[in-house]
């Protein structure tokens, strides 16, 4: 129940403009066909984005796109191109909500939302 109620205060606010945000990156990198590995990864991050309680990040096992050497590089590209800046963004607002008592569980959120924006290929989203 704690992490429903936590849920709808992060959506209304600002989970939702996260979310969508992340969506939208999903989208442009999804028109351009070197973006489509990134575009997997903005839409990962967007369902954490809207609901991230009950979530948590892990890093994806197994032979794929994401994993190994290609996945690095491509994290390398993401981490040069926008990584580092939405990383940095994520961590503002978690200072600012970490002012209040209130706030701290959604900085630490937002820290997360940090961490998996700095390098994504080779992640997943999964309930805990």
């Amino acid at each position: 129940m704690i992490r429903f109620i936590l849920n709808i205060l992060w959506f209304i606010c600002g989970g939702f403009f996260t979310g969508l945000g992340w969506l939208l990156a999903g989208l442009l990198l999804a028109i351009t066909i070197v973006g489509l590995p990134y575009a997997g990864a903005a839409w990962r991050i967007a369902g954490f984005a809207f609901w991230p309680f009950g979530k948590e990040i892990v890093h994806r096992e197994g032979p794929d796109l994401g994993t190994g050497v290609l996945g690095g590089l491509l994290n390398v590209i993401w981490f040069i191109l926008a990584g580092w800046w939405l990383a940095i963004g994520h961590i503002v607002v978690a200072a600012a909500e970490a002012v209040t008592i209130i706030g701290i569980p959604f900085a630490l959120k937002d820290l997360q939302l940090a961490y998996i924006a700095l390098a994504p290929i080779g992640r997943d989203v999964v309930r805990r």
